[in-house]
């Protein structure tokens, strides 16, 4: 029952964030496009930004204030890596990667749609100059991709909602692994020890008890600072926060129900018609309903409070705004043999093609081995085109994009905006194939395990 209720909500969540996604994009792909609009897009990314105290400014790189489009890639989205963080820690100990059976089949398939890609683009682009482009088809985007089953609405199992988005948060576990080893500069040590006795505070406090959020957004923003300036990419001290978060809540529900009763039970009868009304409570009665307030606070852990919180932000701000600040694509001189050659084609080929046979094949495997089951309410014929929807790698393939071509250099930023390209396209194809296979194999009536 539980799981159904989280996968319901999961979709929920990021199918309406997908929309908001896809209006975003399509904004910034107008404005980047109408002549007038071009420049000034383009300038608005580069004023700075400071949150300064004296001479020291929280939002510095190496001494140098951040633009606005650096405080959206390693500002904001460390809140998002924070948020995925999250949510990972949430599934390791009660959702599906918490049951080995029930997490192997879509972590192996995640596997598979990490290393296929990975390796048609490595085929397509060895010993050319966007060979470091390797990462960008690893990545499926959970919000685009839960919005394309919301768009088939209950006709969808459930068994397969929790398959994709297990697959997808054991996606972005590889993506961070990824960004770690892979996209980190010359580390200065110094700065990483401090950031180290951060985090041991933020374990220690966890460990004590302390539930406080503000305590553990405080040190966990100087985590960030101090990865940011130690050559680690700051995302990762989201993700390293996430995990010290506490999953335990100060009351168990029962002693919270109790508290409740006891202080409900403090109101008389008589009390009702006074209360019928707008009215200022006397003393004693504020106090019972305080107490009340302070236990409501209490008996939800700091883990499921910050993701519940944080969800809307996510999905409605910071994505939306990563997408609209990176996914401006300049048509004006581009040519259509731009998607046959180059880079374009080899993201397109590994998200598209190598997403679907790597999911596919690899979960085919691991069921016909007998390792796993078949997602509830799936067949072969589903699976596939579950997996076609794999391809769709917006967010985070735009993200690793810029990591590996957003330098500044004239030459490989003419490789970014191809890759933007590539990752346009190629999401746009498994969107719209992945729909449509799931259409037509997908039961026409409305799934019992929807209503439970």
């Amino acid at each position: 029952m539980s799981v159904f209720y989280t996968a319901r909500k999961t979709l929920r969540n990021y199918a309406n964030g997908g929309n908001v996604l896809i209006f975003a994009t399509a904004l910034a792909l107008i404005l980047v496009n109408v002549p007038g609009l071009k420049d000034l897009y383009n300038s608005l990314w580069t004023h700075e930004l400071a949150l300064q105290v004296g001479s020291f400014n929280l939002f510095s790189h190496h001494g140098h204030p951040m633009s606005i489009m650096a405080f959206i890639n390693d500002a904001l989205m460390a809140l998002f890596f924070f948020s995925v963080g999250l949510e990972i820690k949430r599934e390791v100990l009660v959702g599906e990667l918490s049951s080995f059976r029930n997490a192997l089949l879509p972590i192996v398939a995640a596997v598979g749609g990490m290393a296929v890609p990975v390796g048609i683009y490595f085929l397509m682009a060895r010993g050319t100059d966007y060979a470091d482009g390797w990462a960008i088809p690893m990545a499926t985007d959970i919000a685009f991709s839960l919005g394309v089953l919301a768009m088939l609405g209950k006709r969808v199992p459930v068994g397969l909602k929790i398959f994709l988005t297990t697959l997808a948060v054991v996606d972005d576990i590889g993506g961070i692994l990824v960004i770690a080893i892979f996209y980190s500069s010359s580390i200065d040590y110094t700065l990483l020890l401090w950031a180290a006795g951060c985090i041991a505070v933020l374990v220690a406090g966890g460990w004590i008890g302390i539930q406080s959020k503000m305590f553990y957004a405080f040190f966990g923003t100087f985590v960030w600072f101090f990865f940011l300036n130690a050559g680690i990419h700051p995302t990762i001290a989201g993700v390293i926060v996430a995990f010290t978060i506490p999953a335990k809540p100060v009351f168990a529900p029962r002693n919270y129900i109790k508290i409740i009763r006891r202080n409900i039970g403090m109101f008389s009868h008589e009390d009702d018609d006074s209360l019928n009304s707008r009215t200022i409570l006397d003393k004693d009665q504020m106090n019972w309903l305080k107490e009340i307030e302070s236990a409501s606070d209490k008996v939800i852990s700091p883990l499921q409070d910050m993701e519940d919180t944080l969800h809307p932000l996510v999905n409605y701000i910071i994505v939306p705004l990563f997408a609209f600040a990176n996914a401006g694509i300049y048509f004006g001189d581009m040519d259509v043999s731009q998607l046959f050659s180059g880079i374009a084609p080899a993201i397109i080929t590994a998200l598209v093609a190598g997403k679907f046979l790597g999911i596919f094949i690899f979960s085919w495997a691991t069921i016909r081995l007998g390792f796993a089951p078949m997602p509830e309410g799936g067949d072969w014929a589903r699976l596939a085109s579950v997996s076609m929807l794999g391809g769709i790698g917006f967010t985070v393939s735009l993200f690793i994009a810029n990591l590996s071509f957003g330098t500044g250099d004239p030459m490989l930023s003419l490789l970014l905006n191809d890759s933007k390209l590539g990752i346009l396209v190629a999401s746009l194809l498994a969107g719209v194939l992945g729909w449509a296979l799931l259409h037509f194999t997908l039961p026409r009536e409305p799934q019992p395990d929807e209503e439970r």
